[in-house]
């Protein structure tokens, strides 16, 4: 029944909104549904639309862009999901974002669990005894509040402990009935003042011993993984290898170190030779540091023999009991649990103090990583201009004109790096650059649309070098970006297959003595091949192509930052590009 005119009472989702705004939760993506239909009516009404819905065509693209903006910003946005089916459409994309160690505050309408109080079939059939159940092994925590009275305590809890380091997602379900019930307003008040927790900081003995390490050293060699997240450290890594004189590889999980740096080895064989590595915020050691084949089972890390290992990061804090994201177990000299935040500028200070940055042979061996950093950027250009008059041109050679078409302005990529080619030829030399590499097909263009979000307003070219396997997945999800005003430039890297399936196809045959030639069978994604500058156009972006020809990029992409800068308008560039053989 309505209340008597000029009369608005107060709701259990009410109180939800005020905690949100008491924590400054600044968007909620979501996809409509009934179980949150109190929780949506408080946003708009209670809230005015603060936080700022963000509406998305599915879960799993919500999850995405609550992802995206994580990793762009350093703080979290929130996800709403539809009781037990919305979550299990959106478990995907929390499984990433767990993987991936971001902050996120997840709710879902849920129930409502008091039977005598569900609808005919609908609160039935959407119902779970305990859904959280579904994301319990990849979430940091999960609650379900089965009081109005403890739905404050409940997401204050869940978003201190999805910000707290390693940070992660967070699942809370609202019930639905508690939800729609009136209560006394101020009665129940958002928890006030309460304290974030301090980092995890180093054991100094430990700082110590890896610090004489290193110093001793005299090829030590730096693996970083997720230590950029703190833009703080960026500079600090710098430093400390330029005073090492020791080369530094980017597993590129975020942008950590600049690529055009000389002491940047990424993609050389340097590790192998190093007698001393140190690992920041690592994983899993085999991932992307050429220590391991990715053909080869059974592979283990290849560092030489005698080489000190040392390792600074959240260890077995991470860890989960249900996934094995954690890789290959790999043995260590020194292991220290703490946030890189706090012990690699510790390490930094300790370094300081026990070595000459001048002495002739630090310097000596800058030179030398620098001969190598130099030689891998020159083959890699090699590369990319080599047999430019392909059609369809290679995807080297993409990345490269598009990276001529961005010169002079002020852009930031995504997630995708062009099957790691961008990071090779474009200069990434700032922190910002780059939110950090893309993960599991069917999950970029949801977290590309997030870093976009970041910087809506910002005047920055956002920047996502698409795969088209990726973008079949959730076509609908680049609606969103012209719906809520989100410039971005899109440039498809369109080569009109699930190529990464293909290069283990084409394995196989070899292995097995197949015909190679069958190996495009249940990969390619042709007949028909998709129109994807008609689709985008479809949502009302601004679109071109297909481009076959290199020498086209340069204005259709300049063409495309045109209506960028003028309209806000989102802009697509369909390029096509060679498999990777």
């Amino acid at each position: 029944m309505a209340p008597p005119d000029g009369e608005r009472r107060y709701f259990g989702s009410d109180l939800v909104v005020d905690v949100l705004k008491s924590k400054r939760i600044p968007f909620l993506a979501l996809n409509p549904g009934a179980s949150f239909r109190g929780l949506h009516d408080s946003i708009v009404n209670h809230g005015g639309n603060d936080p700022e819905i963000i509406l998305v065509p599915h879960e799993k693209v919500a999850v995405g862009i609550a992802h995206g903006y994580a990793k762009a910003t350093g703080t979290m946005m929130g996800v709403v999901l539809h009781d037990l089916v919305g979550l299990l459409h959106g478990t995907m994309g929390v499984y990433y974002a767990y993987v991936d160690r971001v902050p996120m505050l997840i709710l879902g309408g849920a129930g409502p669990m008091d039977a005598a109080r569900r609808r005919p079939w609908i609160d039935w059939v959407h119902t779970a005894n305990v859904q959280n159940t579904s994301v319990r092994d990849f979430t940091k925590w999960d609650d379900h509040p089965y009081s109005v009275e403890a739905i404050p305590d409940s997401l204050e809890r869940g978003h201190r402990i999805a910000g707290t380091e390693p940070r992660g997602p967070v699942y809370i379900a609202l019930d639905a009935d508690l939800q729609e019930q009136a209560i006394e307003e101020g009665r129940l008040r958002p928890v006030a003042g309460d304290a974030a927790p301090t980092r995890l900081a180093a054991d100094p003995d430990a700082i110590e011993s890896i610090a004489e390490a290193l110093c001793a050293a005299r090829r030590p060699a730096i693996v970083a993984g997720s230590v950029g997240r703190d833009r703080a450290m960026w500079p600090v890594l710098i430093e400390l290898a330029e005073l090492l004189g020791a080369g530094v590889v980017d597993t590129n999980l975020r942008h950590n170190f600049p690529n055009r740096h000389p002491l940047n080895v990424t993609g050389s064989n340097e590790l192998e030779s190093a007698d001393a590595v140190l690992l920041l915020d690592i994983k899993d050691i085999g991932q992307h540091t050429h220590l391991m084949s990715k053909e080869d089972r059974g592979d283990k890390p290849h560092i030489a023999d005698g080489a000190k290992v040392l390792d600074i990061g959240f260890g077995d804090l991470g860890i989960s009991a249900w996934s094995a994201d954690h890789g290959s177990l790999y043995s260590v000299d020194v292991r220290v649990v703490a946030d890189t935040s706090l012990a690699l500028p510790a390490l930094l200070h300790e370094c300081r103090r026990r070595i000459d940055a001048d002495e002739p042979a630090r310097a000596g061996r800058r030179a030398e990583l620098a001969a190598v950093h130099d030689s891998l950027h020159v083959r890699w250009r090699a590369v990319a201009e080599r047999h430019v008059e392909d059609e369809p041109m290679s995807t080297a050679t993409l990345v490269l004109e598009v990276g001529k078409a961005l010169e002079g302005h002020d852009w930031v990529l995504t997630a995708g790096t062009g099957n790691g080619w961008a990071t090779r030829l474009w200069d990434f030399d700032k922190h910002d650059r780059h939110a950090g590499r893309s993960l599991g097909t069917a999950t970029q263009i949801g977290i590309s649309l997030g870093v976009a979000l970041a910087y809506r307003g910002s005047g920055r070219l956002v920047v996502d070098l698409q795969p088209d396997g990726d973008l079949m997945f959730d076509p609908g999800a680049l609606w969103v970006a012209t719906h809520h005003r989100i410039p971005m430039l899109v440039v498809m890297v369109n080569n009109r297959a699930y190529n990464n399936d293909w290069i283990h196809q084409r394995t196989m045959a070899s292995e097995r003595g197949n015909p190679v030639e069958n190996a495009r069978v249940g990969i390619t994604i042709e007949d028909p091949d998709p129109d994807f500058a008609g689709l985008a156009r479809s949502f009302g972006w601004h679109a071109q192509g297909p481009v076959t020809r290199p020498e086209d990029i340069a204005g259709a992409v300049a063409e495309a930052i045109s209506v960028i800068s003028t309209t806000g308008q989102p802009a697509l560039v369909d390029i096509v590009c060679s498999a990777e053989r």
